[in-house]
């Protein structure tokens, strides 16, 4: 096997050696971190390449070996031909594997936003059972979180919720779960037993630093008024709560939990950096709409990524047609069934993208 345009990712990590090594480098945290990340991925690759041309070596001389005997001994050597052809096989599925683009938000701190949807206000007590499934699960990952806005609605649900939660797998985790999620229930006030079909949007986006979005004071409108609480009634008496607007792209973010208007300020051009950041990523890439548009959709009952019935204590995840009976544990913060099959589904989906594959490909 020819090997030989694997070594351009020796060549490019050799270069980056170099360059973490120059001064002027070294006093730029920003350059040096980005550069670091990367000899760190070629780094692996590196290795992988050197095991698989070892590995051809070794299939080429027990080849070479094969045809210069008889008898038993070019019994052994064909069984050293299958080994080492098994070694190959097992250095090229690495390959393909570590040559899987790095999703740039791993590692990252998560920004989850919940809303009730369709349902009225049962879509907003399942608002918050989404809400207390994701902290729950937080809290069994050992990752930290903070509740940035929560608006209750009347009958204790919640309108909106954004948390932020940080850890060093909960991008990786939670990039999954935004998109509409869908419950089928008695609802409380239902006196006839009737099973009611409602529906919760979840958004996931990755948090921005305060450098690395770039915001125009001047693209800004930002408007102040009173909190208030379910009902509409007013909470306090002075002008607190915030709503920024983002002339260029008309987003919009509102903040009320913090009694200063400071405070509630800082925390909506948090979010709103977050969004713009997501924003520009799906630029980048070429897409059409922004993530978050495509996670939530309509917030339709048609629309769904999971489904959770509480009758048959079941959910469904809708994209990769997976069904648990368990969703009281589900519920209760133990989603890692769920979230490992949807990584194990991305991952086999990446590794059938023949550009993955391009390098071993014209090797062959």
């Amino acid at each position: 096997m020819d090997v030989a345009n694997l070594e351009k990712y020796e060549i490019e990590r050799d270069a980056i050696a170099d360059q973490l090594s120059d001064q002027s480098i070294l006093s730029k945290p920003d350059k040096l971190k980005v550069l670091s990340k990367r000899f760190r991925e070629l780094e692996d690759i590196v290795v992988i390449v050197k095991r698989l041309r070892d590995a051809q070596n070794d299939l080429d001389a027990a080849k070479e070996l094969y045809n210069d005997l008889s008898g038993d001994d070019r019994e052994l050597a064909r069984a050293e031909i299958e080994e080492a052809e098994e070694t190959l096989e097992k250095c090229e599925q690495d390959l393909r594997e570590t040559l899987i683009p790095k999703d740039p938000n791993n590692g990252r701190d998560v920004m989850m936003e919940i809303r009730g949807a369709e349902g009225g206000e049962e879509a907003n007590l399942f608002a918050k059972d989404l809400f207390d499934m994701y902290l729950r699960y937080t809290d069994r990952r050992k990752w930290k979180y903070e509740v940035i806005s929560l608006n209750p609605s009347e009958k204790d649900g919640i309108n909106e919720a954004v948390i932020i939660i940080g850890g060093d797998d909960a991008w990786q985790r939670l990039k999954h779960e935004g998109g509409p999620h869908r419950v089928q229930r008695v609802p409380v006030t239902e006196s006839q037993g009737r099973v009611h079909t409602s529906s919760a949007t979840v958004t996931v986006l990755p948090v921005a630093e305060e450098l690395e979005v770039e915001i125009d004071p001047s693209e800004l409108r930002i408007d102040v008024f009173r909190s208030t609480g379910p009902g509409g009634q007013s909470v306090n008496t002075t002008d607190s709560a915030v709503r920024i607007t983002h002339l260029p792209t008309g987003i919009v973010v509102s903040m009320q939990e913090e009694r200063s208007q400071i405070q509630n300020r800082a925390k909506a051009m948090q979010v709103l950096r977050s969004r713009l950041l997501q924003l520009e990523q799906e630029r980048k890439e070429g897409e059409e709409s922004m993530l978050r548009k495509n996670q939530v959709g309509g917030g339709g009952r048609s629309e769904k990524v999971r489904t959770y019935n509480f009758k048959e204590n079941r959910v469904t995840d809708h994209r990769i047609k997976l069904t648990l009976y368990k969703l009281d544990k589900v519920l209760a913060g133990d989603l890692d069934e769920l979230v490992d099959a949807l990584l194990a589904d991305e991952r086999s989906r990446q590794l059938l993208d023949s550009s993955l594959a391009g390098d071993l490909s014209v090797a062959r």
